[in-house]
C-alpha cells in the first residue's frame, strides 16, 4: 500500500467506504457482524487507515458496526470520516455526539456535511452550521472538516465562494462520470480552491467492475491478467490532487485486488488511457440507467421499493430482455408500485428520473 501526505499525515492510497458491507438476509440495514469483520479486517492488515462512513449510511447500523468493529484495534492506527445529513431530522450538534456514540470515541479525524447539491445548499451554507464545524476543529473534537459532494459544478462554486475554509471535499469521481456527470469540472474547481480530493464511487458502484462483453473485450485482450477494476483505479491514480480512494468493498476477494492495485502509484500511460477510453465508450452503448445502487432513495420511498434493484432489472431488461439472471427480482415488489411521488428525486447523486424509469420499466414488464 502507498500512502500520500496530507497535512503531515500518511493517509492510505486506498480508502474503506462502510455503505455496501454484506448485510443479514431478510433484515433492513442490518449488517451481518462476522463477515463485515473478516472484510474490515482485511481491508487494515492491507494497510488502509482511513474508513468512511455517514450518519445516514444503513440507517446508522454502518456506524455501529464501526464502533464495534474497531474496538479492537488502537485509536491511532487509523483516521475515522463521518458525515452530517442536514435533512435528516437532527441539527448538526445533535448528530455528532450521536456518532460519537455509535462509533464508540470522543474524536473524529474529518467531519463532513454529506451529500453537497442543488437541493442542499441552503443547508449547507447555513452560518449556524459552519460555525458549528469550526468550533469543533477548534476544540479538538474533529480534526479536518469538509464535505461531500454530487453537486453541480456551479452550485459547488456557489458554495465555495460562500466558504472557502474546508481542508478536503469527498466527490463522485471515475472515468465515466469524469464526462458524463461533470467530475472533470468539479475536481478542476476544487484543485483551483487548494481542496485535496477523496474519492467516491470509483467504480460507479461495482458497475465498473464487471462491463459488458464488448468492453470487456476491448481491455482484457490488452492486458489478460489485469482486473476491470484495477483499469479504473489506476485512471484515478493519474490524478494528483486525489488523496484517497474509496472503494465500498463487501468482499475480501475485492480488498485483496484493490491492495493490489494500490501496492504502488502506478497511473495509466497514454496509451493505455487511449484504450479505457474505447472501452469506455463501447460500455455506454450499452450502460442504460446510471444507477451506482447508493440507496438514498430507498429511505424516502413511501413503497419501500428497492430502487437500485428494481433499476438493474430495467437495465437488463433493455439489453436482454430478462430479468430472471438477477438474484431476488422476482421477490422483490415490482415498478408497477411506484406512485411518482418525486420524494426520490430529492435524493438520488446521479440526477436519475427514477419514477420515469419506474412506468416506462412497469411497461414493458406488461407487454
Amino acid at each position: 500500500m502507498y500512502y500520500n501526505d496530507f497535512n503531515g499525515l500518511k493517509i492510505s492510497a486506498l480508502g474503506f467506504g462502510a455503505l455496501r458491507l454484506p448485510m443479514v438476509e431478510g433484515e433492513k440495514n442490518k449488517i451481518d457482524r462476522e463477515k463485515g469483520q473478516i472484510i474490515l479486517d482485511a481491508a487494515l492488515k492491507s494497510g488502509i487507515n482511513f474508513i468512511d462512513t455517514a450518519y445516514t449510511y444503513l440507517g446508522g447500523d454502518s456506524e455501529k458496526f464501526l464502533g464495534e468493529a474497531l474496538k479492537k484495534y488502537p485509536r491511532d492506527s487509523y483516521y475515522l470520516s463521518t458525515k452530517f445529513y442536514a435533512r435528516h431530522g437532527v441539527t448538526i450538534k445533535e448528530a455528532f455526539e450521536i456518532e460519537c456514540e455509535r462509533l464508540q470515541t470522543d474524536h473524529i479525524d474529518f467531519y463532513l456535511l454529506h451529500s453537497l447539491d442543488e437541493d442542499f445548499i441552503e443547508d449547507y451554507m447555513d452560518q449556524e452550521t459552519i460555525d458549528y464545524l469550526l468550533e469543533l476543529k477548534r476544540t479538538g473534537r474533529v480534526s479536518f472538516i469538509g464535505f461531500s459532494t454530487h453537486a453541480t459544478p456551479d452550485v459547488l462554486e456557489r458554495f465555495l465562494d460562500h466558504f472557502d475554509g474546508f481542508d478536503m471535499a469527498i466527490m463522485q469521481l471515475n472515468y465515466v462520470d469524469w464526462t458524463l456527470l461533470h467530475a472533470k469540472e468539479q475536481y478542476e474547481l476544487l484543485t483551483k480552491h487548494n481542496i485535496p480530493v477523496w474519492v467516491m464511487e470509483p467504480l460507479k458502484g461495482g458497475r465498473l467492475a464487471t462491463l459488458n462483453e464488448k468492453a470487456e473485450k476491448i481491455l482484457k485482450e490488452y492486458d489478460p491478467d489485469a482486473s476491470l477494476a484495477s483499469w479504473g483505479m489506476r485512471f484515478l491514480q493519474g490524478l494528483e490532487n486525489v488523496k484517497t480512494v474509496m472503494s465500498g468493498m463487501n468482499d475480501v476477494s475485492q480488498v485483496e485486488d484493490n491492495a493490489k492495485t494500490f501496492a504502488e502509484r502506478k497511473p495509466l500511460s497514454e496509451e493505455e488511457y487511449e484504450v479505457l477510453m474505447k472501452a469506455k465508450e463501447a460500455f455506454l452503448e450499452e450502460m442504460g440507467v446510471p444507477c451506482s445502487a447508493c440507496r438514498y432513495c430507498c429511505d424516502t420511498c413511501p413503497e419501500e421499493l428497492n430502487i437500485p434493484l428494481l433499476i438493474q432489472g430495467y437495465n437488463e431488461f433493455k439489453i436482454s430482455g430478462t430479468t430472471w439472471k438477477l438474484p431476488n427480482f422476482e421477490k422483490a415488489k415490482g415498478a408497477e408500485h411506484c406512485v411518482a411521488c418525486g420524494e426520490c428525486l430529492k435524493h438520488c447523486p446521479q440526477n436519475i428520473d427514477i419514477p420515469s424509469i419506474m412506468e416506462e420499466f412497469a411497461g414493458l414488464l406488461k407487454k
